[in-house]
């Protein structure tokens, strides 16, 4: 690939300031890396790079931190339930009738309609976790696959967990062009698994370096027995040793001030979804004090057949939100906040500092934001805190226009530039009609 260098009249680099560039540039070098973000007047010479002058905003792929993207297939189904009924009866049924190469359409369509809307990034848990690679590997969007592990009839938690082990030993825990893939381990929550299979994950991610991605306390009668028996899940992982390792908590809504600490001990990254915990009425998760406590949190969309879309802007706006609405405080998050959480802030829960900002060494995943609509009308000179505003507040995702992920264009013009979106579309479809048959 050859070097080139993006300029646009505003660049957001997610820097811990969420710093507003004006006349900026972002130098990608020809293994896909950044190799410089910064303003136009103070960029090194570039010899032989291609330049394009872009109109608008760049700003870092979006990081969906927790998601299962396949199930754009069921979306739509049972979503009048609570959580607990919805996967009972509606989800786990339908999913036991799903084929491999069914998943992998799935993804496919998931990770196109993700990918335009900014998000190049996305920490999935779902079954047949080599077609979900295979598909985001088409599209050309990153992800990290945690592979499902659950105690559950048919399915057998010891077996699901040797075929980590042994996806992992064979492949690698990163492979891909660019590091696309990530393969980490997906014990689905500790009320869905006996304290023996969470130790012994604990014990065979910890051998892999390799990241464990579980749901926790996502519903208050989620846990009951765990609680009674442990005080809380939170305390159960320490006790199981997987606190010990790299570990990205989902939802986290029902957690105690003790829960919180021991999370910030060991520096657990949490998935902050909105979206879904309002639709399946799970309650509103304690982000304020979360990141009072410094655990690192990012923004997940979970399935779109909970949420019922993949648009992380949408959470950024809820996140933001909801923060104000419980706190009573209409400061408790800002505009420049949750955009963090949902570029640096991922990254940072996911135990990812390659992706997630414009700075030198992290591969060149952006996203350029069309200036030209209603939004940006009050211009692109207003003061930084009206400009970033009016980005969160009043366009989201309807204006990203073009995405790089290792510094390879996939989405151009608002369509993605590997996938036919109409052909996999109709896929979905005649798969959506079979499981409903």
């Amino acid at each position: 690939m050859t070097s080139r260098r993006l300029r646009a009249p505003i660049v957001l680099p997610a820097d811990p300031a969420c710093s507003v560039l004006r006349d900026a540039v972002v130098d990608i070098g020809a293994d896909g890396r950044i190799t410089h973000c910064g303003p136009a007047a103070e960029a090194p010479a570039l010899e032989g790079a291609l330049v394009t002058d872009l109109p608008g905003i760049l700003l870092p792929g979006l990081i969906n931190a927790h998601a299962h993207s396949p199930m754009v297939l069921l979306r739509g189904m049972g979503g009048e339930l609570p959580l607990l009924r919805w996967l009972r009866e509606i989800i786990w049924p339908a999913e036991a009738k799903l084929r491999a190469e069914d998943v992998r359409a799935g993804m496919l369509l998931g990770s196109v309609e993700m990918l335009r809307h900014g998000v190049t990034t996305s920490a999935e848990m779902y079954f047949h976790g080599e077609q979900v690679a295979e598909a985001v590997l088409t599209t050309g969007g990153r992800t990290l696959i945690g592979a499902p592990i659950m105690d559950l009839p048919g399915l057998d938690w010891l077996a699901m967990l040797r075929d980590i082990d042994a996806w992992i030993d064979r492949d690698g825990r990163v492979y891909g062009p660019g590091d696309r893939v990530e393969v980490t381990y997906g014990p689905h929550s500790a009320y869905t698994l006996p304290e023996k299979a969470l130790r012994l994950t604990a014990e065979a991610a910890a051998e892999r370096d390799a990241l464990v991605q579980i749901h926790v306390a996502e519903a208050p009668d989620e846990d009951v027995k765990q609680r009674t028996e442990h005080g809380s899940v939170p305390l159960l992982l320490e006790k199981v040793g997987m606190l010990d390792n790299r570990v990205l908590a989902a939802h986290t809504v029902h957690l105690s001030d003790v829960d919180i600490a021991l999370f910030a001990k060991y520096g657990v990254g949490t998935a902050h979804c909105p979206g879904s915990n309002s639709k399946l009425a799970s309650g509103i998760a304690r982000l304020t004090d979360l990141r009072a406590a410094s655990v690192p949190v990012g923004l997940g969309t979970d399935g779109p057949a909970s949420n019922d879309d993949l648009d992380l802007w949408e959470e950024i706006q809820l996140a933001t939100m909801l923060a104000r609405l419980s706190t009573q405080d209409s400061t408790a998050l800002t505009a420049a906040d949750a955009l963090l959480l949902a570029t640096r802030g991922g990254a940072e829960a996911l135990g990812r500092p390659d992706i997630g900002a414009l700075e030198p060494g992290r591969w060149a995943d952006l996203v350029h934001i069309d200036v030209d609509e209603p939004a940006f009308a009050t211009g692109l000179d207003a003061p930084d805190g009206q400009l970033l505003s009016n980005l969160v507040w009043a366009a989201g995702s309807r204006r990203v226009r073009d995405v790089w992920v290792a510094g390879e264009q996939v989405v151009g013009g608002g369509e993605s530039t590997r996938v036919d979106r109409a052909a996999a579309q109709a896929e979905v479809g005649r798969i959506a009609a079979r499981l409903r048959g």
